[in-house]
């Protein structure tokens, strides 16, 4: 499915075209971008951080997902390695 006229992935590929001289270590991580981001959650039932929701969501996207339920269903089925390396929090109810 093409990219609506007013998304925003045409003009950041520009982007990345003009700087392709970038080095890894001058671009900051995704974890650190994403914990910038302001919470406007209330913190009375929050169970996950911002960052790692952010994360999951991103990782699921790129993986392919093109809905709420699909990025859901991504993260269900994410591997531990990938959960952990986002910062999850282990489930206490499912087995290690």
């Amino acid at each position: 499915m093409p990219a609506d006229a007013s998304s925003p992935i045409p003009p950041a590929l520009d982007q990345l075209r003009e700087h392709p001289q970038v080095a890894p270590e001058e671009v900051p991580g995704l974890l650190e971008r994403l914990a910038e981001v302001p919470d406007p959650r209330n913190p009375r039932g929050v169970r996950h951080r911002l960052t790692v929701v952010l994360a999951l969501t991103a990782c699921a996207v790129l993986a392919g997902a093109t809905s709420l339920l699909a990025v859901g269903e991504w993260i269900a089925d994410a591997p531990t390695y990938v959960l952990q390396q986002v910062g999850t929090r282990p489930d206490p109810l499912l087995p290690s």
